[in-house]
């Protein structure tokens, strides 16, 4: 399923938190022709998450919207979740969020609809797709061992390993590794 997704749209895999599962249930809400999704908005909305005013009155609420893919809205909100554990921007935003009276619902929606606008630029061919191709090689020219790598990075080697073969990819710490393999 990975190398069909890929194949299907390299630049959706490298968001950070989508895995094929989710990659595969988004490219298939998108439809074959991402073209016709005319903006963000547009593809929130498709996912369920656009924003609805809770009364024609008060405009300063929102609340979920019932309308879309469910499919594609728990594939966001897995996304959200996967961040919010691995993410340290994303748990600084829920905090901070909190911290000013938000509900968590009222969070998750937020950051839901920041992720639809990410895979929106996905979609579209609008982002870049991170190039790992040189650090294997890197690492092989200087004859270091991928536990090398790893104990130096404070990472477990299958992360160094995933990395190398772009399969998770993370620029922080392809940063870090590109700076050690220049420095040894």
């Amino acid at each position: 399923m990975r190398a069909r997704v890929t194949a299907a749209n390299p630049a959706l895999i490298a968001v950070k938190g989508v895995g094929p599962v989710v990659g595969a249930q988004l490219l298939i809400t998108a439809g074959d022709n991402p073209d016709r999704l005319r903006s963000s908005a547009s593809f929130a909305a498709l996912c369920g998450t656009a924003p609805i005013p809770v009364s024609s009155g008060r405009t300063d609420r929102h609340r979920l919207s019932r309308g879309g893919d469910r499919q594609a809205n728990a594939a966001l909100h897995h996304i959200v979740k996967v961040r919010l554990s691995c993410d340290p921007a994303t748990r600084a935003y829920r905090d901070a969020h909190l911290a000013k009276g938000w509900t968590i619902k009222a969070v998750f929606r937020a950051l839901k609809r920041a992720v639809a606008r990410e895979i929106f630029q996905a979609l579209t061919g609008n982002c870049v797709v991170p190039d790992y191709s040189d650090l294997r090689p890197a690492r092989r020219a200087k004859n270091l061992t991928l536990t090398a790598a790893a104990n130096h990075l404070g990472v477990w080697p299958a992360r160094v390993g995933e990395l190398e073969l772009g399969r998770r990819p993370n620029d922080e710490l392809a940063t870090r590794y590109r700076e050690w393999l220049t420095a040894a």
